[in-house]
């Protein structure tokens, strides 16, 4: 079976194209070696795109963008194209949450076009499949909103997470964000020789399983900081009888009622799953390996966060540190008490440093100190039914809920090392580490939540976008009614040489 070539002009209308097509390409097979000195000249193309059905043409004259020359020395190499091969006339976006949503739609008010490549069947699959029922926004929704959009009016303070798929899904369809669902990512590099990044995909439709490779310009890693969970090495793990499942698999507490649940991990999604547990009458064992930062989610009737944004507007780092740790020793007492020591460093600086985020308490404190969550030290080893404390205390337990957290999963699928650092973030820290060399942009890895994903998104946009309007013609308007017949590039190029 011949490889193939293809090209996305993002249009339904294929058939005058495709046979186009055909006929140019014909004669290139006979010309190429013919031609080969004329074709290191860039060649200018014209696209006629297609934003859906209902939108009328536009078109845009590419210059430099994809060459002859570059086409034909994708061509020689070898094993150069896998079964389906695809041109993306833009950048490619791998990832369709929230971060990847911001970029597409900063992308599209820049007049780019771009292709979006998820590997879920929906958009935004973190919030939509693995998180639980009871989670709210911990943060107010203005820091929480994604560029062009804000949420309604009449949604709260803190949306929950039904309101929030909702919003995520008009932002998608406001600005005609269409993601190819079902496309895992395997592999993407940069190709020296053609310029080009290639991004190697396998997509399921069904019973079906196909490879798909897209080259394009510009890529996009909007995958994320949460993109696969970590899982802890218990000792035991293997030899435990009862439930075992991660903190993402968790939905509510319904399921544990009466039950003895260990909840590893004391971060936001830890205390939260034990006060769910608490509140469906589970018994909820809390494993706390570690000091820890618990700050009350609002101080005078005003957002935390929102509080400690306004005092850095004024105050050194610090000194804002100092006055948060002080409110909350007032508002929260003495949690070392319960089992919960602080670190050393502040809040903020523990989060500017290590990514490690405050948990802010949404009424887990308060089950802790009436009993209803009972705190532990770390684990050492599981037994058939029993789980042993470094302490030498045996808990009988019947479930385990690793609320362990997530990690990137970008080393696992992109070649590329001076960008990236091996835990899968930009090695530049925050507001430097949306960009890398060869058309490569990062979204979504600033450990700033969404309000550092935006920031990002719109970085990245100006930034293609400045090049891509260097690169093309605005069409003129036309003053008087016309019809007039536009030749494009072809949407499939056959190039079985």
């Amino acid at each position: 079976m011949a490889n193939s070539l293809y090209i996305i002009p993002f249009t339904p209308y294929l058939s005058l194209q495709t046979k186009l097509t055909h006929i140019i390409f014909s004669l290139t097979k006979f010309l190429k070696y013919q031609l080969s000195v004329l074709l290191h000249i860039p060649i200018s193309y014209t696209f006629t795109f297609f934003q859906n059905q209902n939108q009328s043409k536009t078109e845009h004259k590419l210059c430099n963008s994809i060459t002859m020359e570059s086409l034909f020395r994708l061509a020689d190499q070898g094993n150069a194209f896998s079964s389906r091969y695809i041109w993306v006339n833009g950048p490619i976006i791998v990832g369709a949450g929230p971060s990847g949503l911001a970029t597409a739609a900063c992308l599209r008010e820049q007049g780019v076009p771009f292709v979006v490549l998820e590997r879920a069947d929906c958009i935004a699959s973190l919030w939509q499949k693995r998180t639980y029922d009871r989670l709210k926004l911990h943060l107010p929704k203005q820091f929480c909103q994604l560029p062009k959009l804000p949420f309604p009016e009449e949604f709260p303070e803190y949306p929950t997470k039904r309101q929030f798929i909702d919003y995520l899904e008009s932002y998608a369809k406001k600005f005609e964000i269409n993601p190819q669902f079902n496309e895992c990512v395997q592999s993407a590099r940069y190709d020296q020789t053609s310029g080009f990044w290639r991004v190697k995909t396998v997509s399921s439709n069904g019973s079906n399983c196909n490879e798909v490779e897209y080259i394009c310009r510009w890529l996009v890693v909007a995958t994320g900081e949460n993109a696969e969970c970590v899982t802890p090495d218990i000792e035991g793990l293997d030899e435990f009888q009862g439930e075992i499942m991660h903190a993402c698999d968790y939905k509510s507490g319904e399921e544990f009622k009466g039950k003895k649940v260990l909840v590893v991990g004391c971060g936001n999604s830890g205390m939260e799953v034990s006060l769910d547990l608490c509140n469906h009458n589970a018994s909820p064992s809390m494993v706390v390996r570690s000091s820890v930062h618990v700050l009350p989610r609002e101080i005078f009737w005003r957002s935390t966060f929102e509080l400690a944004t306004l005092m850095l507007q004024w105050l050194p780092l610090w000194l804002v540190d100092k006055i948060l740790l002080i409110l909350a020793w007032f508002l929260l007492g003495n949690t070392a008490k319960y089992g919960l020591k602080r670190p050393t460093t502040g809040p903020l600086e523990l989060k500017n440093t290590t990514g490690k985020t405050p948990v802010l308490d949404v009424g887990t404190l308060e089950k802790i100190r009436s009993g209803g969550i009972q705190v532990v030290p770390g684990t050492k080893r599981l037994t058939y039914d029993q789980v042993e404390l470094v302490n030498g205390e045996m808990l009988d337990i019947d479930a385990i809920v690793l609320a362990t957290g997530y990690r990137s999963n970008v080393p696992s699928w992109l070649q590329e090392s001076e960008f990236f650092a091996k835990n899968g973030y930009p090695k530049a820290p925050f507001p430097n580490g949306w960009k890398g060399k060869s058309g490569l942009y990062a979204v979504g890895f600033t450990k700033r939540g969404l309000s550092g994903a935006s920031c990002d998104a719109s970085k990245i946009a100006l930034d293609i976008g400045k090049v891509w309007k260097k690169e093309t013609n605005k069409p003129k308007k036309r003053t008087t009614p016309g019809h007039r017949r536009c030749i494009s590039i072809p949407a499939v190029l056959d190039f079985s040489l």
